[in-house]
């Protein structure tokens, strides 16, 4: 009988011990992650069941933060594009529970598994729509009003006085 190597029966059962280990902490942050994204539908009025279907979830979160229907598709299904969708979705949906946008958006996109339960279980309260269509505008306008508020750091009308001219 021809050996092919040296096969270790110790060190099987290790990988399948760290295998099932591995397989049970993820099941667990995947059920920390719906019930967040459940607690969080929950709150907006809508119905908690949706965190749980893949296509339909991202349909509700445009619903939730006041966007039509096929802003969720876009986000579910259309390659490239569903990233900047679903970042732009992420950052009102923290609008909607009234979050610090830069910060809450950033830690959504990189930490989900995180923010989600914390919205959810946590005291943030859902504040409504935020976006521009919810409110009869449109919201690629808004972009244009965001940047009319910023101060000019080269305008001299509180300083009358220039001293380097």
């Amino acid at each position: 009988m021809d050996n092919y190597g040296n096969y270790d029966g110790v060190s099987g059962g290790l990988f399948t011990g760290i295998g099932i280990v591995g397989m049970i902490f993820y099941l667990s942050v995947l059920v920390l992650y719906i019930a967040g994204l459940w607690k969080m539908f929950e709150k907006a009025g809508k119905p908690g069941w949706a965190a749980i279907i893949p296509i339909y979830n991202m349909i509700v979160i445009a619903e939730i933060v006041g966007k039509p229907i096929w802003w969720g598709v876009v986000a579910a299904l259309v390659p490239c594009v569903n990233i900047i969708f679903s970042i732009w979705l992420l950052n009102l949906l923290m609008k909607s529970f009234g979050k610090e946008v830069p910060l809450w958006t950033i830690l959504a996109v990189l930490f989900g598994i995180v923010v989600f339960p914390i919205l959810g279980f946590g005291d943030a309260r859902y504040i409504g729509p935020t976006a521009a269509e919810a409110t009869g505008g449109n919201s690629f306008n808004n972009l244009k009003n965001d940047f009319d508020n910023i101060k000019d750091s080269f305008d001299d009308r509180d300083n009358p006085q220039n001293p380097t001219v």
